[in-house]
C-alpha cells in the first residue's frame, strides 16, 4: 500500500495492557499465570500476550468476585482460586472453565492456597487470615482437616510429596508442619526473627530451606527437626528456589549432587546461588537488570520461579516486571512488562522503525522489539521520563530530573547505551525533539521557560556531558511541546500562554508568534510537505497556520476535551489527533472533516507514534494500555466491494424467484437484504396466492433474520393497509417466542410499539364486524317482505 494512500479506517491489531499488578505468579512450561487485580491472566512467555483470563464470576451474568490468591497444580491443568466471597473455585487451566466451587468457611479472607504435589491426588489446602489451615478433597468438596497453631495471616503453604504432611508459616516467624491425617503437629521450626518469606523442600524431602527478612538463609534437617546451617545473606530475602543438581551456571560451575543449591533474591536486586550444605556463596549475578531497593528492607525482587522444562529462572520484580534468564549464562532471554502505569510518550528507533521506546510514569524507559514485543528497561534518569524523540539509532529523552539523555542503539542488536547527559536545565524538562535530516542536534523545553539547542557529538563515550550551544527564554508560562521542521531550519514551541512561536534553528532567534487559541497549546507539528504548522489546544480545536503570513488557514472542531497530541499522516494530507477523553480522530485537511473516530482508550491519550510506512500506529495514555492500530482501509474497501457484488447477485436471484412465483425462497432473501417494502410485498403475495408454508419458512430463519422480520412487521403495523400481513407475521413470531426458539433483543420495547396500533386495528375491525352484522340483520329482516313474484 502506498504510504500517501488516504486512510479511512483503523482497527486495533494488538492491545498490550497490564497482566500482572501484584500477587502470586506461577510458571507452567510455556505460560505464566499471573494475578491482575481481580482476575488471573495466562500469559504466553514468548509473545508476552495474554492468551486467556479467569475472572471471579462463575457465569456470564455473574458480577466479578475479586480474586485474592491462586495456585496451579503440578501438571498445570488445574487452577485453584480464592475469592472475596469466601468461595474456593477450581478451574480447568487450558479452557478457563469452572469445574466446581465450594465455600472455604474461613473466618475472613483466604490468603494462600496450594495443591498437593503428589500426582493423582485430589487434595488441596487453604490458609486464611483466621490463622487456620484447612485441607480439602476438591472432588467431594469436603474439609478433611482444620489445622491450628500458627498466629496471624497464613503467608506460606507447602505440601510434602511423599508423606501426609503440610508446612505453613504465619506472622509468628515459625514454620509448622502437621500430619493432616491425624491433625498433629509433627514439625516446629523456630530460628527466624522476622517474617519468613519462602520455604522450599529438597527433592528427597530430608531438608527444608527458608528465607526471611531477618537477612539469613536457614537449612533445616527435617528428621532431626533443627537448623543445620544459618547463613547470613546481608540483605532481606524475599524468595528462594532449589536448583537441580548437575546443571551448569555461569563460570563453568556444575552443581554437584552432594550439595543443596539454592538461588535467592532480595532487596539487592541480585540473584545469588548458595551451596547451603557448605554455607558457600558460589555465584552472584552482578549484571542484574533489577534495581536495588531504594530503602533498607524495601522490595526489589519479590519472587523467583524455576522452569525445569526450559532450564530457565524467572524473576518477578517489585515494579511488576518479569525477567526470564537462561541458567547457563544468566543472559536475559525475555523481559515482560506486567504493568506500565501511564504511558506519557513513545518514539520509534532503529532500522525500519523496528524498536519502540516508551516513557511511562517511571524513571525507566521501556524499549520494545515490535516484532516480538520483547522488552528491556533503560535506566539512567532519576525521575519520571516526560518525553522521547528519535531518529535512526539515536534516542533522546527528557525527564523531571531536569536532565536530557542521549542513547545509542548498537547496530543489529537489542542493546541500548546512554552516551550523553545534558544538565543545563533548572526545572523539569517537558518536551524534546531531534533534527529531521541529520542527527546533529536536538532541542528541549522546560518548566524553567527556556528553549535549549543541544549538539549531538559524532563520537561519544559513556555518559559524556552534552553541550548546550544556545539558550533562549521562550515563553511566559510552561512550554508543552517543541518540534523541528522537515528541513531542520526552523523550530516551533507551544505553551500554556496560548501562543505558538517559530524560531530559527541556528541561533534560536524569534521568527513569529501565532495567536488565536483560547487556552494553552498542547502540541505543535510542522507539515512534512507544506509550509504550515499544526497546533492542538486545550480549547478542543486544531489549527493550521501559514508560516509565511502567520495567519490561521483552517480550524478543526469536534473534540470535546483538550487535544493532547496530534500528528500528520498520509504525506501531510491527513491528521491524527488524540484528546483527554480517550478519543482519537482522523481528519481530512482538504475537507476539514473528521474521517473516523477511534474510541478504545479509557482515559487520556497522551501520545501517538507513527512509523515511516504508516501501515500502523501505536497509542498510549493514562489507562496504561499500549494499543497497536492497523490501517484496514484497503481491507474495508475490498469487503464493501464484495458486499456490493453479493447484494447485486442476491437481488437478481430475488427478482428471478418473484418472476417464478417462488415466494417462500424470495422471502428469505428479501429479509437478508433488509428490504422491508419488498418483504411486505412478498408476504401479501403469499396471502393472496394462499401459498402454504409461510409459518415453516419463518420458523426456519435464524434469530437475526427473525429479529429483522419482527422489526419490519412492527413498522408495517403502523399502517392500517398493512395490518393483515403484519399481524400474521407477528403471530408466527410470538409463537416462536412462547416456544423458546426465538429471543429478540429489546422485546419489551417492541411490544410497547406494537400494542397501541394493534389495539387500534382491533377496534376498527370490531366496528367493521358490527356494521357487517347490522347489514346482515337488515337483509334478513327484509327477506319476508321481499316481492317473490
Amino acid at each position: 500500500m502506498a504510504k500517501n494512500q488516504l486512510k479511512e479506517s483503523f482497527e486495533v491489531e494488538n492491545a498490550f495492557e497490564a497482566f500482572h499488578t501484584g500477587g502470586f505468579v506461577a510458571w507452567n512450561d510455556e505460560e505464566l499465570v499471573c494475578q491482575d487485580n481481580e482476575k488471573i491472566n495466562i500469559v504466553n512467555v514468548e509473545s508476552g500476550k495474554v492468551e486467556r483470563s479467569i475472572r471471579g464470576g462463575s457465569g456470564e451474568g455473574d458480577v466479578d468476585d475479586a480474586t485474592y490468591t491462586f495456585a496451579v497444580s503440578q501438571e498445570g491443568n488445574l487452577i485453584l482460586s480464592a475469592h472475596k466471597s469466601g468461595l474456593l473455585k477450581l478451574w480447568d487451566g487450558p479452557t478457563c472453565t469452572l469445574i466446581r466451587m465450594w465455600r472455604g468457611v474461613h473466618q475472613g479472607p483466604i490468603s494462600r492456597v496450594t495443591f498437593r504435589t503428589a500426582k493423582d491426588t485430589e487434595i488441596v489446602a487453604s490458609g486464611g487470615c483466621d490463622s487456620s489451615v484447612r485441607i480439602w478433597d476438591y472432588t467431594k468438596k469436603i474439609c478433611l482437616a482444620n489445622l491450628r497453631g500458627c498466629q496471624g495471616v497464613i503467608g506460606l503453604l507447602t505440601f510434602a510429596a511423599t508423606e501426609p504432611v503440610i508446612y505453613a508459616v504465619g506472622d509468628d516467624n515459625r514454620i509448622l508442619g502437621w500430619n493432616y491425617e491425624n491433625r498433629v503437629v509433627v514439625v516446629k521450626l523456630e530460628a527466624h526473627y522476622s517474617r519468613v518469606t519462602s520455604i522450599s523442600l529438597t527433592p528427597g524431602e530430608d531438608f527444608l530451606v527458608s528465607t526471611s527478612r531477618d537477612k539469613v538463609l536457614i537449612l533445616w534437617d527435617l528428621k532431626e527437626k533443627k537448623s543445620v546451617k544459618v547463613i547470613p545473606a546481608y540483605e532481606a530475602l524475599e524468595s528462594a528456589v532449589i536448583l537441580p543438581n548437575d546443571i551448569t551456571i555461569p563460570g563453568g560451575i556444575t552443581l554437584q549432587s552432594d550439595g543443596v543449591h539454592v538461588a535467592v533474591g532480595g532487596e539487592s536486586g541480585q540473584i545469588k546461588v548458595w551451596d547451603v550444605t557448605k554455607a558457600k556463596l558460589i555465584f552472584t549475578h552482578t549484571k542484574s537488570l533489577v534495581s536495588k531497593a531504594e530503602d533498607e528492607g524495601g522490595l526489589s525482587i519479590t519472587q523467583l520461579l524455576w522452569c525445569p522444562k526450559t532450564q530457565r529462572i524467572g524473576i518477578v520484580t517489585a515494579d511488576h516486571n518479569i525477567l526470564i534468564h537462561n541458567i547457563g549464562t544468566f543472559h536475559c532471554a525475555k523481559q515482560l512488562i506486567g504493568f506500565s502505569d501511564e504511558i506519557l510518550d513513545m518514539a520509534f528507533v532503529g532500522k525500519k522503525d523496528r524498536y519502540l521506546a516508551v516513557a511511562t510514569n517511571s524513571p525507566d524507559i521501556k524499549f520494545y522489539d515490535t516484532t516480538t514485543m520483547n522488552c528491556q528497561v533503560l535506566k539512567g534518569h532519576t525521575d519520571i521520563v516526560m518525553s522521547l524523540a528519535a531518529r535512526g539509532k539515536v534516542l533522546v529523552s527528557a525527564s523531571k530530573d531536569s536532565t536530557v539523555r542521549l542513547w545509542s542503539l548498537k547496530p543489529d542488536s537489542f542493546e541500548v547505551n546512554c552516551i550523553g547527559v545534558g544538565r543545563k536545565h533548572t526545572a523539569s524538562v517537558g518536551a524534546i525533539a531531534i533534527s529531521r535530516i541529520s542527527t546533529s542536534f536536538f532541542v528541549s523545553v522546560s518548566q524553567d521557560l527556556c528553549l535549549k539547542l543541544w549538539s549531538i557529538p559524532k563520537e561519544a563515550s559513556d555518559e559524556d556531558s552534552l553541550i548546550c550551544s544556545v539558550t533562549q527564554m521562550a515563553h511566559e508560562k510552561d512550554i508543552n511541546s517543541v518540534t523541528v521542521s522537515p528541513n531542520d531550519k526552523m523550530l516551533a514551541t507551544g505553551s500554556q500562554d496560548k501562543t505558538a512561536k517559530i524560531w530559527n534553528a541556528t541561533d534560536l532567534s524569534l521568527m513569529g508568534v501565532l495567536k488565536g487559541h483560547k487556552r494553552g497549546i498542547c502540541c505543535v507539528r510542522f507539515s512534512p510537505v507544506d509550509q504550515v504548522l499544526l497546533t492542538s489546544s486545550a480549547d478542543g480545536t486544531l489549527r493550521i497556520w501559514a508560516l509565511t503570513s502567520l495567519s490561521c488557514l483552517k480550524t478543526f472542531e469536534g473534540h470535546e476535551g483538550s487535544i493532547l497530541r496530534t500528528e500528520f499522516i498520509s504525506r501531510g494530507m491527513q491528521i491524527l489527533s488524540a484528546d483527554a477523553e480517550g478519543i482519537i480522530k482522523l481528519w481530512s485537511i482538504k475537507t476539514s472533516e473528521c474521517v473516523t473516530t477511534l474510541d478504545r482508550h479509557e482515559g487520556r491519550v497522551w501520545t501517538i507514534a507513527i512509523p515511516s510506512n504508516e501501515k500502523q500506529f501505536f497509542s498510549g495514555g493514562s489507562d496504561s494500555r499500549l494499543l497497536q492500530w492497523k490501517d484496514v482501509t484497503e481491507e474495508k474497501k475490498t469487503e464493501e466491494r464484495q458486499k456490493v457484488q453479493e447484494t447485486v447477485l442476491q437481488e437478481q436471484e430475488l427478482n428471478n424467484l418473484l418472476h417464478q412465483r417462488k415466494y417462500l425462497k424470495a422471502l428469505q432473501i428479501a429479509i437478508r437484504l433488509e428490504k422491508p417494502q419488498m418483504t411486505l410485498k412478498i408476504v401479501k403475495s403469499i396471502i393472496e396466492a394462499q401459498v402454504e408454508g409461510l409459518e415453516g419458512t419463518i420458523d426456519g430463519l435464524n434469530d437475526m433474520d427473525k429479529e429483522t422480520l419482527l422489526n419490519h412487521a412492527t413498522k408495517w403495523n403502523t399502517n392500517s393497509k398493512n395490518c393483515r400481513p403484519a399481524q400474521l407475521v407477528v403471530n408466527i413470531l410470538l409463537k416462536n417466542m412462547l416456544a423458546g426458539s426465538f429471543r429478540p433483543s429489546g422485546a419489551a420495547k417492541l411490544v410497547e410499539t406494537l400494542l397501541p396500533y394493534t389495539d387500534r386495528h382491533l377496534r376498527r375491525v370490531t366496528e367493521y364486524m358490527k356494521d357487517l352484522n347490522f347489514v346482515e340483520y337488515t337483509l334478513k329482516s327484509m327477506q319476508p317482505h321481499a316481492d317473490t313474484s
